[in-house]
């Protein structure tokens, strides 16, 4: 009986298997998800694990090394994705003091860690200047797709330490690209002075303004015309929240056309679409439709990671890895939260909070596989990816245990005691 069970296995292509085990994995953690949202793990650790059993080291179901610009373009949907649900949630008004805390986060606390990350990389890895700030630009965004336990829960939520993880998850993602380019631009050219005067002008300057302008613009005239439209035939009940994914992919595409940062016009078009719906509801189905479209896609790209995971690589730069990820999580990401929150009216415990809340995933992937594919390679760019992977494995791990336990404590005993700000 064994004997006939394994041949039937034997026959049975890897495909159909993965479809299978895909499909209970979904199973479980979509009616034990009561019961896993109690526990401190996270979505991403329970598919991080599974990808692991499903790799070389466990039943060797996925086999595929897939190359980095399929990652690239993967990573890259989810994170758009992911962006776009951001700027759905953003319920505050455009004005800077209901913005202080993503302002701060952004302002101080982004280039805190991009540069204490490079000076890292620089002074105990003996990297140059440059790569070192290629390393810290790819590992200082937080990531919007793997923070949800941590984000505002729903469009009325006014909490502060909430808004601010989830407006710097949808901002920073974006405004870390410039210092992408820069450590690209110093791996062809050393001499800074050659490019300097062209990255900030056309990577800062240029870039994160057509950002903004295109996804106010892209986002007004898809609701214009959405509006228009549904007044002389409404759309198929169906098929209406599709509008969601078309002002993703148009605002993002007709972005990078004119050479401005699609991540942030994408992030700006989500809050555009909130406000400009008289009805809530609209907006509400949208962020629902794109959370779903995130959550499918988490699976897909944790999975994938987990399978990609290979201990001798991870050995050989385990040091490097150890202590950029132990020196980024306990000390560079909560001090520096702490220096950018100087003088805000957050409550200290969660000052601290968004100190330790600095989850790392997808948005790294993405920038590390960009890099790839402008001129990041052979042992340099093994040692970059090595410390990226290893960094969101450990990321992933413990704000995986640790997000749903300091979350409740803080419902339990710090929000009560903090008034809302809006």
């Amino acid at each position: 009986m064994s004997r006939l069970i394994k041949s039937a296995i034997a026959m049975v292509d890897n495909y159909i298997l993965n479809l299978l085990v895909i499909g209970i994995l979904l199973l479980i953690v979509t009616l034990g998800s009561g019961w896993i949202s109690r526990l401190p793990l996270s979505y991403a650790l329970i598919y991080l694990l599974v990808g692991i059993g499903l790799g070389p080291y466990g039943v060797k179901l996925i086999e595929l090394r897939p190359d980095a610009q399929f990652l690239e373009r993967l990573t890259e949907f989810v994170v758009i994705v992911s962006l776009f649900s951001c700027g759905l949630k953003m319920n505050r008004p455009l004005q800077l003091w209901a913005w202080n805390s993503t302002a701060r986060l952004i302002g101080f606390l982004m280039p805190i860690s991009i540069f204490s990350i490079a000076a890292v990389g620089h002074f105990f890895l003996n990297l140059d200047w440059g790569v070192a700030i290629l390393l810290g630009a790819i590992l200082a965004p937080t990531d919007p797709v793997l923070a949800s336990e941590v984000q505002l829960a729903h469009l009325d939520d006014r909490d502060e330490l909430r808004f601010g993880l989830t407006s710097e998850g949808g901002l920073n993602d974006a405004l870390s690209f410039p210092f992408v380019y820069f450590g690209i631009y110093s791996l062809k050219d050393g001499n800074w002075p050659n490019w300097f005067s062209q990255w900030v002008v056309i990577d800062i300057i240029w870039a994160v303004a057509a950002g903004i302008v295109m996804g106010i613009l892209v986002a007004k005239a898809v609701t214009w015309i959405d509006k228009r439209l549904q007044r002389y035939r409404p759309a198929d009940e169906l098929m209406e929240d599709f509008i969601a994914l078309s002002t993703i992919l148009l605002t993002y595409s007709l972005t990078e056309v004119v050479n401005g940062y699609g991540f942030l016009a994408v992030f700006v078009s989500g809050i555009v679409v909130q406000r400009s719906y008289r009805d809530p509801e609209k907006p509400l189905s949208q962020l629902r439709f794109t959370e779903r479209i995130e959550k499918l896609m988490e699976v897909a790209t944790i999975l994938l990671l987990g399978s990609l995971l290979r201990l001798k690589p991870m050995w050989a730069f385990a040091a490097d890895s150890v202590l950029v990820a132990g020196l980024l999580f306990f000390l560079i990401r909560p001090l520096g939260a702490w220096i950018s929150t100087i003088g805000s009216p957050l409550h200290p415990a969660s000052r601290w909070l968004c100190g330790w809340f600095g989850i790392r995933g997808v948005g790294s992937i993405y920038y590390l596989t960009y890099a790839f594919g402008k001129g990041l390679k052979g042992e340099l760019g093994e040692q970059i990816a090595w410390i990226t992977f290893t960094t969101i494995v450990i990321s992933v791990i413990l704000h995986g245990i640790s997000s749903t336990p300091l979350m409740n404590w803080y419902e339990r005993r710090i929000k009560p005691k903090v008034p809302d700000l809006i």
